[in-house]
């Protein structure tokens, strides 16, 4: 979601008995795996029809079957807007579906983290009001999570597994065994302290990391308490379970990025919407009435927002001559570029897409902006190509670079990052709009498989006759990285989006 601005200004589920949970899963799964001829079938096409002249475009799409629920959107004479809505699951079947999933993130990655780093004990502690990102990650939609909470892994080896109990007053609803019911703090941490006694772990690993943020959740306080709670013999043994957590975090299971294609093929279509005459009225629509438009319709259709949307308008020097640099509409003749996410399914995206607002007798951007994008588009494969796994972030930042300027892509930057149930990390990251060369610490991070991220790139240089200021393409999409290549998780802008 980084964008380079120093060259362009501008009612709930009842819970149900432990005995009969493993049944719900299974007809959850298949609920979900149904999905794939509806819900998913329904966006797998950004198109309800092939666009025509003047129509909003987004190209590199697969068409997918139509489906009989989809309505068209109402539009006015002459809109360009040729999309359904997308089907957007309802508060209860996210619930279910993103419940399955945290149970099979558990059940898989958790193990592999544990044991790649070397920790036999996991602990993750927070209060209410401070959550530990990691302990949301964990916890079902629909729970409240009181006052002191405790989760705890202890990994008795590949033939006995993991075990995993919260110690707290939160319905974890089958995930975790809960030993303790009770109502006081001075009882969890007792409960904690015998469990820790039994165990006799040797390396117990804490939320005190140095690089990734969501491996510091653990606060000053509640680690004071911790070491006061323990004898010194385990207090002694306590270390940062940073590698932990960036696995965690990091990891996608094949469920997920099967998801993954339906919630990006969601974002991009209520961009392409955004980028319609069903938002835009040229002459009288101004960027802020984009952004509160986008806010509007995620939030309607139960998504949640990423971080704060943002559209940005590019004019020609004529133009804002005639018009004055503080007019606040949206002209023919401007291109505007969109900063934009949303949270569903857990998963997040993070895009940057752009349109152009049509002049008389046009039909298509002009060519000379055409032609960027094109490079920029190309910088995106050469991204593509250059992932490699076991390398770092910065290691990658300087192949993709080199390449780049051996191929001759005019001004390249890069700066991609993490992708998935966090924003901006655990994933290495791939440059920043400042920093070109290296990142200590983030850009150390190495690629591992099933793991997303945001391609973020531009290329740019000078448009003569348009604009004497550097005219940057940026685009951004949502890639994944598994089987040993990336691979866009659901198509590429090769195009302006045309209104």
């Amino acid at each position: 979601m980084f964008s380079p601005r120093d060259s362009q200004k501008s009612s709930s589920p009842p819970i149900r008995p432990l005995a009969d949970r493993r049944a719900f899963l299974r007809r959850s799964t298949a609920a979900v795996a149904g999905l794939g001829a509806a819900a998913f079938a329904s966006t797998s096409s950004l198109r309800a029809e092939q666009p025509g002249p003047g129509s909003s475009r987004r190209v590199g799409l697969a068409p997918g079957p139509s489906v009989a629920s989809r309505q068209p959107l109402s539009s006015s004479p002459g809109s360009v807007c040729r999309l359904a809505t997308p089907r957007v699951l309802t508060l209860r079947e996210q619930d279910e579906v993103t419940h399955r999933i945290i149970e099979k993130r558990l059940d898989t990655v958790v193990p592999l983290a544990m044991r790649e780093a070397g920790i036999d004990m996991w602990l993750i502690l927070c209060y209410e009001d401070a959550y530990d990102p990691i302990h949301t990650s964990m916890t079902p939609m629909n729970t409240w999570r009181p006052i002191l909470q405790m989760l705890v892994f202890f990994d008795r080896g590949p033939d006995q597994g993991v075990e995993r109990f919260n110690i707290s007053m939160t319905n974890m609803r089958g995930l975790f065994e809960e030993p303790w019911k009770g109502r006081y703090e001075k009882e969890q941490w007792a409960v904690l302290r015998e469990m820790i006694a039994a165990r006799d772990p040797k390396r117990i690993g804490i939320h005190v990391g140095d690089v990734q943020w969501l491996a510091m959740g653990l606060t000053w306080s509640l680690h004071q308490m911790l070491r006061e709670a323990l004898p010194e013999k385990y207090a002694a043994r306590l270390e940062s379970a940073e590698p932990t957590a960036t696995r965690w975090g990091a990891t996608l299971i094949d469920d997920e990025i099967e998801l993954y294609k339906h919630v990006v093929d969601v974002a991009s279509t209520l961009i392409s919407e955004s980028y319609s005459r069903k938002a835009i009225v040229p002459g009288a629509t101004t960027i802020d009435d984009l952004v509160w438009y986008h806010s509007q319709r995620v939030v309607e259709l139960g998504m949640e927002l990423a971080f704060p949307p943002s559209f940005y308008r590019f004019r020609s020097d004529a133009e804002t001559a005639r018009f004055g640099v503080d007019d606040p509409l949206l002209r023919p003749g401007d291109f505007i570029r969109c900063d934009i996410g949303l949270r569903y399914l857990r998963l997040i995206t993070d895009q940057q897409h752009w349109a152009y607002i049509l002049g008389p007798g046009e039909t298509d951007a002009p060519e000379p902006m055409r032609r960027r994008m094109a490079q920029t588009h190309r910088l995106q494969h050469i991204f593509m190509d250059e992932m490699r796994e076991g390398l770092t972030g910065d290691e990658m930042l300087a192949n993709m670079l080199a390449r780049a300027h051996r191929e001759g892509i005019t001004n390249p930057k890069i700066y991609s990052h993490s992708l998935g149930i966090f924003l901006h990390e655990p994933g290495p990251l791939i440059g920043l709009p400042w920093e070109q060369t290296s990142n200590p610490g983030r850009g150390d991070v190495k690629l591992r498989e099933n793991s997303a991220f945001a391609m973020e790139l531009s290329t740019g240089g000078p448009i003569p006759e348009w604009s004497a200021n550097d005219f940057r393409v940026a685009l951004e999409e949502n890639v994944v990285f598994t089987q040993g290549r990336c691979r866009p998780i659901s198509g590429l802008q090769k195009e302006f989006y045309l209104v």
